[in-house]
């Protein structure tokens, strides 16, 4: 397969894996939304880390930053044009990450999802300070708010990524 055959190829299934992300985060009602963003999903990660453990860290990082754009555009909260690149573009971007960990999707599921907790951590301090409780301080606050909705969509997008790699889906059609 040409080079340029096989770039052509990852563009396609990156617009492919954008499309369905679209679909199972933003068309498909969240299983729970938090009143200031943020929601759990029924595995709507799962096709930019699964993109990312096939394809590697910078199609990953392109898919997951493209999807941030998708998403900002379909009804993103934007507080500031600082705010919202890392909330959208970097904190999906992140994702990609998981590309690093290719020999080992669990680990890479969680480096990508703390890639993503990181950015809308540091977004949440920065800008989003005003919402925590009085007497809270904003770094406990964004830190639990965040991690909450988080650690359930690692725990759904592990396992699922779990199921991909024990039925050899990581490498179907490379």
């Amino acid at each position: 397969m040409s080079k340029l055959s096989s770039e052509t190829k990852v563009l396609a299934e990156g617009t492919v894996v954008v499309a369905l992300t679209v679909i199972l985060r933003d068309i498909l009602p969240p299983v729970y939304h938090l009143p200031q963003g943020g929601s759990v999903t029924a595995a709507g990660m799962v096709p930019l880390l699964w993109f990312a453990l096939r394809r590697g860290l910078r199609a990953g990082l392109e898919a997951g930053g493209v999807y941030g754009l998708v998403n900002m555009a379909l009804g993103g909260y934007v507080a500031d044009p600082v705010q919202a690149l890392i909330d959208y573009p970097v904190a999906f971007g992140a994702l990609g990450l998981a590309g690093l960990f290719r020999k080992y999707p669990v680990l890479g599921v969680t480096v990508g999802i703390a890639g993503r907790f990181l950015a809308h951590f540091v977004s949440g301090v920065w800008f989003f300070w005003m919402y925590a409780p009085e007497g809270m301080n904003p770094v406990v606050y964004s830190a639990i708010y965040n991690g909450g909705y988080l650690l359930v969509e690692l725990v759904i997008s592990a396992i699922v990524i779990i199921i991909l790699d024990k039925r050899h889906l990581l490498d179907i059609y490379l």
